[in-house]
C-alpha cells in the first residue's frame, strides 16, 4: 500500500510531510522513534512532525510502541484500526543485537485478571531476543 492511499483511506489530505512520514515508516518495516523520523526528514518542522504523528495516532494509522528504554516509537496499524479505536493488542519484539522493534501481529497480549477495583486501559508486551536477521 502506498502513502497516498493510506491517507485517503483515513480521510486525510495528502501533504508532503504526511506522505514522507508514512513512506519512511513503510520503508523501515519496523517501529521508529520521533528522533528517527527527524533524522530521516531533516527538512520537516519539529512541531509539524509532532502534529502529524498525533493525527496519525488519532486516525488509526499509527500506534505507539514502548521499548525497554521507555522510548516512544511508532508502528503502522493494521487495516482494522480507525479513528478513535485501535486494535493493537499484540506483542512487540525488540532484537537485542540490531535494536529493531517490530510488531508481532499474530501474538496477542493475554487477558489478565485484575483485582476488584482495577480496570485496564492499555497493556504492552515487549519480547526481547534475537531477530531472524541477527540469528
Amino acid at each position: 500500500m502506498d502513502a497516498s492511499k493510506i491517507l485517503g483511506n483515513h480521510q486525510l489530505r495528502s501533504t508532503a510531510i504526511r506522505r514522507n512520514v508514512i513512506e519512511f515508516i513503510l520503508n523501515e518495516g519496523a517501529a521508529v522513534s520521533h528522533q528517527d523520523i527527524e533524522k530521516a526528514l531533516p527538512q520537516a518542522d519539529r512541531v509539524t512532525l509532532y502534529r502529524t504523528l498525533a493525527t496519525f495516532e488519532e486516525k488509526g494509522i499509527l500506534h505507539q510502541v514502548l521499548d525497554d528504554e521507555s522510548v516512544k516509537k511508532y508502528a503502522l496499524c493494521g487495516t482494522d484500526c480507525g479513528g478513535g479505536h485501535h486494535h493493537d493488542d499484540h506483542a512487540h519484539f525488540k532484537c537485542e543485537k540490531c535494536e529493531e522493534t517490530v510488531c508481532l501481529d499474530e501474538v496477542s497480549i493475554p487477558a489478565v485478571g485484575l483485582p476488584v477495583g482495577y480496570s485496564r486501559t492499555s497493556a504492552n508486551l515487549l519480547i526481547m531476543g534475537t531477530c531472524r536477521a541477527c540469528a
